[in-house]
């Protein structure tokens, strides 16, 4: 048995470590090519192969693949092939791949980036409370953040400057404590509601097809309401897919529920969230916003010259949440659990 991965340059931009990965655990089992491509190279798969005789586990990323080019790979019982779209095979390709006999692997699961996207939720919501962004921007500007006679009492021993803003207007300090509000106990939901319910947070959530056990799991209290979730909420972190179903799940009037002062992390999709409302109610220093995702709320990337941007009660990342070299590798771990050969 004799394995193959080939990964052009495109593919490597979007999964930089993910082939690679998938090289190293396919040659743990036995013998394995990989063909790591020079950018401009785009020669189909069998002018890229010499030799496929005996090859019968493929990973082809990037590359283009007719019909002709599976006809060389007699040996073939198993491959996975994308070509034009790094995030799902092409359905034409598929049936190519299948009309051959071979079997077309894919897992179809996002849960390869789930850890990396609720570590970054959890950080986002850390850098809110504490206003780290601001701070670090400040210090490297001027050194008035260093100021002790901000801190000084005339007492000795009293000094002390107890607040990261003046005044806390909006949730501040530790999450301990705090009442963390959680839509989804999914992959990332779940893991996001535990560790904040292992930092000290009071945790409820919301999810209609979750059973019980998984808010046990997750170390939320289970709510069965969406208006009761958001009106105690201190944190309220929506963590759900953007879909036909949850597009606008929460929708003006939930918004206008949350209580004054609250943090919202949007570390999924924005658009589950009334763009216009979350605006309002940010730009009027009503709420407090930790964000990756901006669909639906200022648009990707966001401008500029945007209110949002620079503001004291925002925190935000350009979109990155999945983006870890631990997402990319469990990809392909993901990926090569789905193969039967080895």
């Amino acid at each position: 048995m004799r394995s193959l991965v080939v990964v052009h340059p495109t593919f490597e931009g979007v999964w930089p470590f993910a082939a690679e990965e998938l090289h190293r655990l396919w040659a743990e089992k036995g013998p394995t090519k990989y063909v790591d491509l020079e950018p401009g190279d785009d020669r189909r798969l069998d002018e890229i192969v010499d030799d496929p005789e005996g090859i019968t586990r493929l990973g082809s990323f990037g590359v283009p693949v007719t019909e002709a080019c599976l006809d060389a790979f007699e040996d073939l019982r198993e491959a996975t092939v994308l070509t034009d779209n790094a995030y799902a095979p092409d359905s034409d390709v598929v049936s190519m791949v299948e009309a051959q006999g071979v079997t077309h692997r894919w897992h179809g699961s996002e849960g390869f980036w789930a850890p990396s996207v609720a570590e970054h939720a959890l950080g986002l919501t850390i850098a809110a409370l504490r206003q780290l962004p601001q701070k670090h921007a400040s210090i490297t500007e001027s050194h008035d953040d260093w100021d002790r006679e901000e801190w000084a009492s005339e007492e000795p021993g009293m000094g002390g400057y107890q607040y990261v803003a003046t005044p806390p207007d909006h949730v501040h300090g530790t999450i301990a404590d705090k009442r963390v509000r959680v839509v989804g106990v999914g992959n990332i939901g779940s893991r996001y509601a535990d560790v904040t319910s292992s930092l000290g947070a009071n945790v409820a959530a919301y999810d209609p097809y979750a059973d019980e056990p998984c808010f046990h799991r997750a170390g939320a209290d289970r709510v069965h309401s969406l208006d009761d979730l958001v009106s105690d909420a201190d944190i309220f972190a929506p963590m759900v897919p953007k879909t036909d179903e949850t597009e606008g799940l929460i929708d003006a009037d939930l918004v206008d529920t949350l209580p004054e002062g609250a943090l919202v992390v949007l570390a999924t999709r924005a658009g589950i969230v009334d763009g216009d409302a979350l605006r309002r109610r940010v730009l009027a220093d009503d709420l407090a916003l930790a964000a990756d995702v901006f669909d639906g709320l200022a648009g990707e990337p966001i401008p500029l010259d945007d209110p949002l941007v620079g503001r004291e009660n925002v925190v935000h990342t350009p979109h990155i949440a999945g983006r870890t070299r631990h997402a990319n590798r469990r990809w392909a771990e993901m990926l090569a659990e789905r193969y039967e050969t080895g």
